[in-house]
């Protein structure tokens, strides 16, 4: 399927010429309301954008042309509106990416105009050496197939183009947070060059993040397992989990968080809650 196959609807979300079904069991559509409302405000969504303006910083080369992009797995828009706002000057296109039509229809609240959003399987893309970067930000943790994805994402990119990907970090960290917001494993340094040999794509980075925050995360996730839950008990756990903190204490983790940041970017920290990998595809088959 080349690009000119998906076709523009009524509302204005380009989709392909067979049907895309959203699979609720891995991530809800009822999740994209708590996600409207915490992608700009929360400390972890800022702590986190920020951590990938700097690795995308240090990629695009002086004098490089613009980049076309596309947030795979996107919801609800805020990191395409977030790189709209800060790293314009980098980009020709932005677009973005999901299954879900209606986390792609609340992000036209928020992503500038002449944005593209595209209703896709990301399982089967469909594109061909199209786009100069592409994102997958903590969305493979859900997918029953990770390596698919991540193929499928090569396959998108052109040659020498860049995939960025974000995941929960180390097993060691795993809680009932991770049964509640249905991810289906946590990341290390070493799955992801396992990844990258079998999907075709060449490991250009690997490093944890949140790790100052990671010994307030490991004490507040102690918790008994899902199954030990009520149902009542799992709702209230995911809401108190994914609000936005009150906010004397979301500023002081935003600057700690924001402390962390280029620290990161010089040294390797030896664990941390969270990992980007970052991902090469080569100039010739590998």
């Amino acid at each position: 399927m080349a690009n000119a196959d998906y076709i523009l609807g009524p509302d204005g979300i380009h989709q392909p010429p067979t049907s895309v079904e959203h699979r609720d069991e891995e991530y809800p559509e009822r999740g994209f309301d708590t996600l409207w409302a915490m992608q700009e405000r929360h400390f972890w969504y800022r702590g986190r954008h920020r951590f990938l303006l700097g690795a995308l910083d240090r990629y695009h080369a002086a004098g490089e042309a613009p980049w076309a992009a596309v947030d795979l797995g996107g919801g609800v828009g805020g990191w395409v509106r977030y790189l709209s706002d800060h790293r314009q000057g980098l980009f020709q296109s932005l677009a973005l990416a999901d299954s879900s039509r209606v986390a792609l229809g609340m992000a036209a609240n928020v992503l500038p105009a002449g944005t593209r959003r595209f209703q896709v399987d990301l399982t089967n893309l469909g594109w061909s050496e199209h786009w100069d970067v592409v994102f997958l930000l903590d969305v493979i943790e859900h997918l029953p197939d990770d390596l698919r994805a991540l193929r499928e994402a090569r396959q998108a990119l052109k040659p020498g183009g860049l995939l960025f990907v974000t995941t929960p970090a180390l097993p060691q960290f795993w809680s009932y947070n991770d049964e509640i917001a249905q991810h289906l494993r946590r990341y290390t340094r070493q799955d992801f060059a396992r990844l990258a040999k079998s999907a075709g794509l060449q490991l250009c980075d690997a490093r944890y993040f949140m790790f100052l925050l990671s010994p307030l995360y490991w004490l507040a996730r102690r918790r008994p397992g899902v199954a030990k839950m009520t149902e009542t008990e799992k709702r209230e756990i995911a809401l108190r989990a994914h609000r936005v903190p009150a906010r004397p204490i979301n500023v002081v983790l935003t600057a700690i968080f924001a402390a962390e940041t280029p620290l990161g970017h010089q040294v390797r920290f030896p664990w941390g809650t969270s990992i980007l990998a970052v991902f090469r595809k080569p100039y010739c088959h590998v």
